[in-house]
This record gives structure tokens, sequence and C-alpha cells, in this order.
């Protein structure tokens, strides 16, 4: 009977054992099986709107530049494929509240920057303002837009908040592209901003001909993201950045870029941007964009063995493109106290001394700064660093252009009393303009400053440790001398 006992004990033992065993073993094969009810990757939500050719429904399915870019994306992350379309207001919000929800196409702009988590950029946008022919309307800056009559916008669009941010007050809300289309063609608008793409694609769907509204006036260029919600996790976020690189690399976002944007250009993995700024940076008459700085920019991509396309910008869109954007490139910069913690900084690659100018003959004396304030108005073009040291010192009798060449020709036609520019680049914006450099005084020294090729802050420290050791080797080897002097052979 003892033995008994004891061996029926043992087999209880045993059985609780076996038990507890297969238990454990079916619960892993159970989450593993069920792996999508705990891999937050398993739940992303994607939203979207009608935005041809971005993303769009055809035939009830998502079709589009970003729809197809994102299943594959999908097929290299194995999520799941599903795309709901709602209204840019209902997306938008969603984004915001709900965790793990992306909404694409969207664009990074100043004030959604800190709201989401991104990952791209999957293509660019040159946002004009457009108008019907018959109007004949003429603009040659901001200034002019705001004076033409009614805008056209579109809610929570990121071109409607960069124009409130403007101080555009003269906006009429339309409910989508096509009706702000409609009533830029019946003229119960006059001017609408919008993208190439995005014009052509709304005056389809009415029914009218790509020509029948005309560009008159490019506002900005911006680049289009996936938006993740704040609570997205990194690891996600990144491994999503990860897979659009590698569509980047293997040319299959090119191949989407013609199929839907007939174009092989798109964002590469670093953007490269400078403005017309010669003798640094500028377009010849063949097209090409060259310059001192730029040549050094090539010569340093040779030398890390990569290659970028450079992109030609007004200074003041390149500026916040760069402020907004990741893995963003903009040469040449001057560094200054406002901008130190802004950027990150390669060089120093020249110095330059920043005067006031004025008009030979004019009589205008400029002595001091408080002799410059007494001024009616001077010229200075947005977002130069010269414009922000003067805005920080108190001036307020700034007029502001995006082009230096519109306040040259306002410095020697006597609209402005002074203009506000490089010494290492004025004497090439008035021979550009059919002027000699003896038509103007250098009347006061603002300030001397060394220039830069700068990196956004959120890019990789380590690719900019590459630029600047790249760097440093052409002014070790003496190609950095060599190219100075092909540029400044005078000193």
């Amino acid at each position: 009977m003892i033995f008994v006992a004891l061996t029926n004990d043992l087999l209880m033992k045993n059985l609780q054992r076996l038990l507890t065993y297969l238990f454990v073993v079916t619960g892993v094969l159970f989450q593993s099986c069920d792996k999508n009810d705990h891999d937050p990757s398993a739940k992303l939500r994607f939203i979207s709107e009608e935005y041809k050719p971005f993303n769009y429904t055809e035939d009830s399915k998502p079709a589009g530049l970003a729809a197809d870019l994102l299943k594959d994306i999908c097929s290299q992350l194995d999520l799941e494929y599903r795309v709901e379309f709602l209204t840019w207001e209902e997306g938008y919000q969603a984004a915001l509240d709900q965790a793990n929800t992306v909404l694409f196409t969207t664009t990074l702009t100043s004030t959604r920057k800190d709201k989401f988590k991104w990952a791209g950029p999957i293509a660019s946008l040159d946002w004009n303002f457009y108008a019907a022919p018959q109007r004949s309307i003429s603009l040659n800056n901001l200034d002019d837009a705001k004076a033409a009559g009614k805008i056209g916008v579109i809610a929570d669009y990121a071109i409607e908040e960069y124009l409130i941010e403007e101080g555009f007050t003269n906006l009429v809300y339309c409910a989508d592209h096509m009706e702000a289309l409609n009533k830029l063609l019946s003229g119960e608008i006059d001017l609408f901003p919008s993208d190439r793409y995005t014009t052509e694609s709304g005056l389809e769907s009415i029914g009218r001909s790509p020509y029948a509204v005309n560009p008159v006036l490019t506002i900005k260029t911006e680049l289009l993201y996936f938006a993740f919600n704040k609570n997205t996790p990194d690891e996600l976020v990144s491994a999503f950045q990860g897979a659009i690189d590698l569509c980047k690399k293997n040319g299959k976002l090119k191949e989407l870029s013609q199929i839907y944007l007939n174009t092989s250009s798109y964002p590469d993995v670093m953007q490269v941007y400078t403005e017309p700024y010669p003798p640094l940076s500028y377009q010849n008459t063949e097209g090409d964009i060259t310059g001192y700085g730029t040549d050094l920019v090539k010569e340093i991509m040779k030398r890390n063995k990569t290659h970028y396309d450079i992109h030609l910008s007004s200074w003041r869109n390149g500026y916040q493109m760069a402020l907004n954007n990741p893995n963003f490139c903009l040469f040449t910069m001057d560094r200054t106290a406002i901008r130190e913690n802004l950027f990150q900084w390669v060089g120093p690659i020249g110095t330059n001394t920043t005067w006031f100018y004025t008009k030979a003959g004019s009589g205008i004396t400029i002595n001091s700064l408080a002799d410059a304030r007494n001024l009616q108005a001077i010229g200075t073009v947005n977002s130069w660093f010269s414009t922000q040291s003067l805005q920080d010192q108190g001036f307020n009798n700034l007029v502001y252009d995006s082009d230096p060449k519109v306040l040259t020709e306002k410095l020697l036609n006597g609209q402005l009393d002074a203009f506000v520019c490089t010494d290492i680049t004025f004497p090439d914006i008035l021979t550009s303009l059919g002027y000699d450099y003896g038509e103007v005084d250098p009347a006061f020294a603002l300030m001397s400053s060394d220039f830069y090729i700068t990196f956004s802050a959120n890019t990789s420290p380590a690719v900019v440790a590459s630029w600047q050791a790249a760097l440093n080797t052409l002014k070790n080897d003496g190609t950095f001398d060599a190219i100075r002097q092909k540029w400044f052979p005078n000193q």
C-alpha cells in the first residue's frame, strides 16, 4: 500500500509537470501564431486623402505614387497593406490623436515638425500661385499677392498655414482642389496656391485643359513625407525610413516618379540646396549649377564617393527647408550667433564683409549704425544673416525681398537709400544686371564673417564629420587653394 501510494504521488507530480509544460508550449505557440495581436508594427493604420497623383482611389483600390510606394514598403516590412481614405481634416486629426496612425502624403512644415514623426521625403513640390489667363495678374513677390484680390485655400493644408504665417488676410476657404479651380475659372477667387501635379489632376477632374490656368509666382518648395503619430515606436519609424531609402537606391521611387509625375527626379537620401549667389553659386548659361561653393561641395562628394543633385532655390526657401527637414545640406551660409545652434557646420570656406551700399552720387552718408537707422528704406534679403542681425538690433526701416537683384534695381532707381550685401557677391550681381561697381558706394561696413557649408540639425553627425574630413583633406593637398584661385584670381 505504501508502494502504491508513493507510485500514485509520483504519477500525479509527473502529470502536473507535463500539464505545466504543455500549457507553456501551447502558450508560446499561441503567441507566435497570433503575433499580429501583440506586435505594434502589425497594427499600423494608414490614412490618406484623394490627392492625385500621389494618393487616390481607382477602381476602389489605392493608387498613386505614395500608395504604390507604401505597398512596396509594407512588403519589405511584412506589414498589412490597407489604406483608409478620409477628408484631409479627418485624417490629419486622426494622425494627431491616435497611436500607430500614419497620414500620407504630408508636407513637413515648421508648424507640423514637432507634432509627428516623419519618414521620407518621397517627393518635392513647388507651390505656385495660379490665375486664370483672362485676369492678366502679374506678381513679383508675396506682397503683390496680398493686394491681388481673393486667394482660395484649403483648410489645414501646409500652404494655407504658410500664408497665414506670412500675414495674408485675403483668404477664401474651399472644400477641395476642384472647388477652388472652379472658383478660380469663374472669377470668384483671383489666385489659388497649388502645385503643378495636383492642379493638372484637378483640372482634368472638372473637364478642363491643364492650360486653363497659369502659374504667376513660385511661392516655395516643400518635401512630402509619411507622418506618424507621436506615439508610434521609434524603431518602426526607423525601419520605415530604411525601406524608403532602399526604394531610392534600388530605383523603385524613380520608377514611380516616372509613372505618376512624368519625371525621373525625386528627393535623394540627402538634399543639397544652394541659392543664386554668384560667384559662390549660380546657374550658368549652359544650365549647370556652378560657382566657388558649388565646386567645393562637388569635390567633397567626389572624395566621399557620394553624389547628390544640387538644387537651386531662393535663399529664404532653402533656409526654411534646412530648418525643417532632416538630412539637408545648404550652402553657403555665414556663421552667426543667431544661427549657431540651428545648424551643423562644415568649414570655414571663406570670409566676406557686409556693407551698407548706397547709390554713387546720392549724397547719402553712413558713418554709424545710428545713421543707418535714420534712413527711410534699407533693402535686405529675407533670411540673410545680415537681415537677421539688423532685425536683432531693432531696425524697423527694412524693405524685404527674396531676390537680391530686385533690391539692387530698387537701389539704383532711387527707391532705396541703401542695400545690405557682401563684397564677395555684389559685384557679380551688378554685372548680371548691366551695371558697373562704380555706380555704388560701400558706405559703411556692417560686419565681417566666415561662411560655411551647413547641414540641418538632425542630420547624422557622422555624415557631417565625413564632409569636414574631406574638406580638411582638400585644404591639405592644395585643391582648396586651386578652387579659390579659379574663382577669385585677384585675391
